[in-house]
């Protein structure tokens, strides 16, 4: 998801997800058992996502059982957000939190069941395929408003489409303008020209592809494809304050420490069979370390009974304490993610592979584990594709699983093959305690294997701008990345395809091999889903054999939330917590 941010931190938003979603304790009081059971992702169902019917579009959204209107929901959580402007949008964090302000053409509706569906949501369905997927139509909603009652036009969705090619869009996915016909030459709407590919009648919106995606209609989902009012664009402004057309608005923000929602009176919740709108305002507030956080929490006291989380977990410190505890983890929603968090090699510094399989050889994955706060939240992992995306295939080439804390022997055999002991590694990483921890565990099992390692400590703020330069320092530095929606497709183009080398790009390691080119766009030109899954899978395994990357781990991910807070279910489309579901308990 430019990934830009779709990060270490996930986010890695906008991520698709699944009805088959496990959810260890979701809801109201869902678990309660003082044992560890903790779901695994290995052996966790396939997430896959079906398309709905225009049935399915028409809203209102169904009522949550026992929910009642009114309150005020509060957040706890480390970061603001970076981008608000939907086209600069690429994190699943800034994809959670505008949910309830922003509308896309087709969006993810979720059942009482924690089943995720792609459905219309400012369109009446989820869109209509011609010339085998060269071409897709939609159709827009009546009623929709912007939040100043002004009618949602054509006009709108339009320009929302063609600003994308602006100059100033420079974080968001690019899987659109890349795909529409003469998107290479044009410029964006500001100095008053449309592109040809984009068609409207009447109330239809028609794009002309430059060739076959089947699953564009999933694209659009994405946040970064999110509904701009032409009359209310401001440019590189727009980015600190958008246009509503969700069930809420911003009334205020201050950035880097808090914004806050309240009812946008010209939501029709007829039109929207995506969105419930129970809480009268949510009040997000910045500036907590996942510990503080964690133990506000714990203690339930005040306005922290009515707080939930966008993006803190609960703290490594504190996982055996809350997951052992039956009474704290009835208000813990623990859930499979379909993420995996590596660690790129940047292969333009790195080149010969040897070195770079034996640093994969080195790796101190269980202590690493441990230092996150064990398996109830990570699961280590050998493959880039995680085992509930559709195309992963389990393989061990670097011996993980038999010696997961590491095998510095085999890695140093390595090394000397290449004439490389000794060879020096600059590794980046956050400002963080836990990043610390981490950063030392790596450099002692390196430094163990007959590297010299210099770790440098980068501020969190420019932590991705800097990784994301062409000509940076570093040699490795952790990333992560979710599939955009369920296939292969949206993990390897992006991240693995030489393409998507360049400054602000997705594709961290470099890796510019012609073989793994060629093998992305064969793949993404096979229409039956079980072949195209098997091509992902080799292709994983192509790539790991170059060992451009380390992968660490995937996620299980525990958010706690307050006493006073109703309904805590996952979001699958937008992998987090579902905010248009929760309530304010009286």
């Amino acid at each position: 998801m430019s990934f830009s941010r779709r990060n270490f931190l996930i986010a890695t938003g906008v991520v698709a997800a699944s009805s088959s979603v496990l959810t260890a304790c979701g809801g109201e009081g869902g678990g309660g058992s003082a044992k560890n059971d903790a779901p695994k992702v290995s052996g966790s169902k396939t997430m896959n996502i079906p398309v709905g019917t225009k049935a399915d579009s028409t809203g209102p959204a169904p009522e949550v059982k026992g929910a009642v209107k009114g309150g005020t929901a509060y957040s706890l959580d480390q970061f603001d957000m970076d981008h608000m402007d939907p086209a600069q949008i690429y994190v699943s964090t800034e994809a959670a939190i505008t949910v309830p302000i922003m509308r896309g053409l087709t969006g993810y509706k979720i059942d009482d069941k924690g089943g995720c569906t792609l459905v219309g949501d400012a369109a009446t369905d989820a869109g209509t395929m011609k010339d085998g997927g060269k071409t897709w139509s939609f159709t827009l909603k009546d009623g929709l408003k912007w939040e100043d009652g002004s009618d949602v036009t054509m006009d709108d969705l339009r320009h929302t489409f063609e600003r994308l090619f602006a100059s100033f869009v420079t974080e968001g996915p690019i899987y659109v303008q890349s795909w529409l016909e003469g998107g290479d030459k044009y410029k964006g709407p500001y100095e008053g020209k449309h592109l040809d590919s984009i068609e409207i009648d009447g109330k239809t919106i028609t794009f002309r592809l430059n060739e076959a995606h089947g699953d564009f209609n999933y694209t659009l989902a994405m946040r970064g494809y999110s509904l701009v009012p032409k009359k209310h664009d401001t440019k590189e402004k727009y980015d600190k304050r958008p246009f509503s057309c969700g069930p809420y608005k911003i009334e205020s923000r201050q950035v880097g420490k808090s914004m806050t929602y309240v009812r946008n009176e010209h939501w029709d919740p007829k039109t929207d069979s995506i969105r419930n709108a129970y809480p009268d305002k949510f009040v997000f507030q910045f500036g907590f370390q996942p510990l503080a956080s964690t133990d506000r929490f714990i203690a339930d006291k005040g306005n922290d009974q009515y707080s939930m989380v966008i993006f803190n977990e609960v703290a490594a410190e504190r996982i055996a304490q809350v997951l052992t505890n039956a009474e704290l983890k009835k208000r813990v929603l623990t859930q499979v993610d379909t993420v995996t968090y590596y660690w790129p090699i940047n292969t333009t510094r790195i080149k010969d592979v040897k070195v770079r399989q034996a640093i994969n050889y080195a790796w101190p994955h269980q202590q690493l584990q441990t230092i996150r706060g064990g398996a109830a939240s990570t699961e280590i992992a050998t493959t880039i594709l995680s085992p509930v995306t559709p195309g992963h295939e389990k393989f061990d080439l670097y011996g993980t699983t038999k010696k997961p804390g590491g095998d510095p022997a085999k890695a140093k055999a390595l090394l000397k093959e290449a004439g490389k002991v000794g060879q020096k590694l600059v590794i980046a990483y956050q400002q963080s305690d836990n990043a610390v921890k981490q950063a030392v565990a790596i450099k002692n099992a390196l430094e163990a294997a007959g590297f010299e390692v210099v770790n440098k400590q980068v501020d969190k703020s420019t932590f991705y701008t800097q990784i994301g330069k062409i000509d940076n320092e570093y040699d490795l530095f952790a990333a992560g990345w979710s599939p955009d929606w369920p296939n292969g497709y949206s993990v390897f183009y992006p991240c693995w395809h030489g393409e998507n080398i360049g400054d602000g790009r997705n594709n961290y390691a470099q890796l510019n091999d012609t073989g793994v080119n060629k093998a992305i766009e064969a793949a993404s030109k096979i229409t039956n889903p079980e072949e195209a899954n098997k091509a992902w899978g080799a292709i994983d395994r192509q790539i790991m054999e170059l060992a451009p990357v380390v992968p660490d781990y995937h996620s299980i991910r525990n958010w706690m939330y307050g006493s006073k807070i109703g309904n805590v279910v996952y979001d699958a489309g937008n992998t987090c917590i579902a905010l248009c579901k929760m309530y304010v308990k009286k």
